[in-house]
Order: structure tokens, then C-alpha cells, then sequence
């Protein structure tokens, strides 16, 4: 057998790129490895979303060559891979300036890895980062029930793919492509895949996973709210997420259904990048600051103990005094129970990347910091609001001693409690009793019914 170590960056749709990488490999007599050391295969998915992304590449190729070198020594060969957003983004830049590298392939191409891997074996530098016609979903072989059982009771299904919205910070629409969506017959037999293996939890992805159109079974546009109530039917699967959502794309159907599906958790990450209308028109986001409260609000009506998460730049190009204040005064009024926030930095290629107005590192460095403390104090207030209530934890891990179990809660927060009698896979009423910096922590209670909600969070 031969060995295949993927290192992942970025999102989830990496993470389930990467496992389709390995799916694809299988048949090939590869089996996955925890490390580069051995591996006759390396395979870095890359994202480019990220500041410096190219070159933290860059630099774990100049750590493989070195590998490469030592294993060559003792006869033995490693091939080297560059896959997703950044072998998009930068093609056979990488092989001109990383020799190590023996091929590149596109997240749109990776279906096609055995007979890429057969030219490059020639001795050949090979690159393939084309848009290719067929559907790269139509080529991949469904996973074996034990190796897809050994990723766990929680897996990622893809439904959609690129982005049609042109946010004038970003790359995915130039690294994967127009929006396009699967048929629902096939993300339905994945499903049903993935709870034969013992997955309970399906959370669906894509880069704009709301704007999902796939073909349903009567031959028309389903939408996410659609897809959403026929998989909460498939048994075995008693939890179902999705991610990543545009505001545009928040539609009645889809918040319908965080009222009316039990098994859809009450968990929405739901991007803003700013408060500041002027920013956000900037960034071509296409809604207001009050857009997207009109949003939270319906939202919050029709699951009132919903957790909340969002996305902030900071710094964007023009970005005054004033249009922080306003992302500060959204961050305020909504109350997040997560987020993630960074400091704006230019991607090549991107309009914004070319606007005079870039704003000064220390001032995105003060303003990341006041809004990080902001966001930070939002989520322990919710997590502290969550101690004393009794909620359902999925367990999908040992803990770090005997007898303790770890797993989430219905709002993504990890949970660790003394469980003897639970296994891996079941869902367990927790009373949580303190809430630490990173997990919550609780006992099991036998026989408890989950309270439905925390309405005053």
C-alpha cells in the first residue's frame, strides 16, 4: 500500500475536498497517513482567501523539498501535489518557483488526480487548473462504509460551489468558479451514505450554500429550505447544519425552516463583513447594515434561541472612524455567540486590491483588536447564559481522561462531560454547570428531557 498524507488549509469545503482526494486515491492502493514523513504522497489544499496565503505555501514546499531530498536518499520517492484555491490562483507560478512540486490541480479538477499523477510520474511538471465541463461530482466513487466510519459521526456534504456575487475583496469566484448546484438525487444517496456509516450529523456546504437551485426530483429548482426538510427525513441523521450563507440568498422558505425542522439546529453563520453602508457597498455586498438586522430579527422570531455567527473585515479600503463605529454599534445591537474577524488584506487580481485608500497596518491592527474584544465578551455572554439549562450534546469523541466524553451542543459549543455509559454517536441530555474559555462542561442527567431552547439568550 502506498501512503498519502493531505494537509488542508482554510475552509470546510477543503476539509471535504481533501476526503474526496482520498476517496479518489483508494482505488489506487493509497491509504491516508497523520504525517509527511512517510508518505509517498503529499497533497497541500491550499485557500486563498487568507493574507500571505501563497506564500505560508511557498513555505512548507521549501520544508518538503527537504523531505523530498531525504527520502530520495534512502530510495525512496515522494511526489509533491499543490491542490485548491492557491494552485487556482497561481498555476504554474508554483512550479517555477517550487521545483519540488510534481503537479497542480484546481479544486475543480481533483477528480482527475490518477491520471494526473501517471503524467507527472513521467518525469513531467504537470498543471491543470481548467474549469472542466463535466461534473467532477459525476466521477467520484462513493467512500468504503469503514473508511468513511472512521471520519467520524459529523461529515460535510458539498451542495453548491463558487459564487456569483463578486465581493470586490475576494477570490473564490476567480479560484472555483460560478455558482453551481448538485441535483438533489445525488447529495440524497451521499446522505444516506453517510448515515449507513454511522454519521448523525450532515452539515451541508458551499461557498453561498443558500443560493442552492439544484434540480429536484419533479425536474425543478429546489431551494436550501427544500433540501433541507427531505434530508431531515433520512434515518439516522438527527442533526443537520449548513454553511456558508450570503444575506441576499436568506430567504422565508430557509428561515421557515429553522421554525419548523427539529433536526436543523439552531446555529446560523450568516456573513456581514461591516456595519457601515458606505463599506459594504464598497465591498459590492449588496445589502445594508439594516438588510441584514431585518434578517437577525426574522430570523430570531421564528427560532428565538438561535446562536448567531458572522464574519468582519476590518480595515477595508476607505474605512473612516465612522464606518468602524458603525460595525461596532451592529456587533452591539445583535449579540454574537461566535465570530471570525480579520484584518482586510489585499488578494491580486481583486478590485479592492487596487483602491488608493488602502488604510494604515496600525489602525487595522487597533480596530481588530477593539473588535475582537467586543466579539470575544459577546461569546462568553452566551455561553455563560447557557450554564444551568439542560441541552442535547452529540458525542463525537473521548475526552482527554477516562470516562469523559466530548462533543456539541445544538449551538456548535464543545461540551465535555463524565459519561461511563454513552458512546460515540449518541446524543446524551447534558445539564451544563460551568462555562470554561474554549468548552462548556456538564453532567449527564438520566433520563432528562431536553428543554427546548434558551429564549433569553
Amino acid at each position: 500500500m502506498k501512503k498519502v498524507f493531505i494537509k488542508s488549509y482554510g475552509c470546510q469545503m477543503n476539509v471535504y475536498d481533501a476526503e474526496r482526494m482520498a476517496d479518489v486515491l483508494a482505488p489506487q492502493g493509497y491509504v491516508e497517513t497523520a504525517t509527511a514523513d512517510n508518505a509517498d504522497l503529499v497533497i497541500l489544499n491550499t485557500c486563498h482567501i487568507r493574507e500571505k496565503a501563497a506564500e505560508k505555501v511557498y513555505s512548507e514546499l521549501g520544508r518538503l523539498r527537504l523531505l523530498k531530498s531525504e527520502r530520495a536518499a534512502e530510495g525512496k520517492a515522494t511526489s509533491v501535489v499543490v491542490a485548491g484555491c492557491v494552485a487556482q490562483a497561481e498555476g504554474a507560478e508554483i512550479t517555477r518557483r517550487a521545483p519540488v512540486v510534481d503537479l497542480v490541480v484546481g479544486p475543480q479538477s481533483y477528480h482527475r488526480l490518477p491520471a494526473l499523477l501517471a503524467r507527472s510520474g513521467n518525469g513531467a511538471k504537470v498543471v491543470d487548473t481548467e474549469f472542466p465541463a463535466e461534473d467532477k461530482f459525476d466521477h467520484l466513487p462513493a467512500a468504503p462504509r469503514a473508511v468513511t466510519k472512521a471520519r467520524g459521526v459529523s461529515a460535510f456534504l458539498t451542495v453548491q460551489e463558487g459564487c456569483d456575487k463578486f465581493c470586490t475583496f475576494c477570490v473564490v469566484p476567480y479560484t472555483r468558479g460560478a455558482e453551481v448546484s448538485r441535483p438533489f438525487a445525488k447529495i440524497l444517496a451521499e446522505a444516506e451514505r453517510l448515515a449507513d456509516a454511522g454519521v448523525r450529523e450532515i452539515t451541508l456546504i458551499g461557498q453561498n450554500v443558500n443560493a442552492y437551485h439544484g434540480e429536484g426530483p419533479d425536474g425543478s429548482a429546489w431551494t436550501l429550505g427544500r433540501l433541507l426538510e427531505r434530508l431531515s427525513t433520512v434515518p439516522g441523521i438527527a442533526r443537520l447544519r449548513y454553511t456558508t450563507s450570503h444575506p441576499r440568498d436568506m430567504d422565508a422558505a430557509l428561515i421557515a425552516a429553522h421554525r419548523d425542522l427539529p433536526t436543523l439546529m439552531p446555529y446560523l453563520h450568516l456573513p456581514v463583513q461591516s456595519g457601515s453602508d458606505r463599506i459594504l457597498a464598497a465591498m459590492n455586498r449588496q445589502h445594508t447594515g439594516d438588510d441584514y438586522r431585518r434578517i437577525i430579527e426574522a430570523t430570531r422570531a421564528a427560532r428565538p434561541d438561535i446562536a448567531l455567527s458572522s464574519d468582519f473585515i476590518v480595515g477595508f479600503p476607505g474605512e473612516s472612524d465612522a464606518d468602524f463605529a458603525d460595525t461596532m454599534r451592529l456587533v452591539r445591537e445583535i449579540g454574537f455567540a461566535s465570530a471570525y474577524s480579520f484584518k482586510y488584506s489585499p488578494r491580486p487580481g481583486t478590485p479592492a486590491a487596487e483602491h488608493e485608500a488602502q488604510v494604515p497596518e496600525m489602525v487595522k491592527a487597533e480596530r481588530l483588536a477593539e473588535l475582537q474584544a467586543a466579539l470575544d465578551a459577546s461569546r462568553r455572554a452566551f455561553n455563560q447564559a447557557t450554564v444551568g439549562i439542560v441541552t442535547d450534546v452529540l458525542v463525537e469523541r473521548h475526552g482527554r481522561h477516562d470516562g469523559q466524553l466530548a462533543g456539541k451542543s445544538p449551538y456548535l459549543q464543545a461540551v465535555q462531560f463524565d459519561g461511563q455509559d454513552a458512546a460515540i454517536g449518541d446524543i446524551v441530555a447534558v445539564e451544563i454547570m460551568e462555562a470554561g474559555p474554549n468548552s462548556l462542561f456538564g453532567r449527564p442527567l438520566a433520563g432528562a428531557t431536553v428543554r427546548d431552547g434558551v429564549a433569553a439568550l
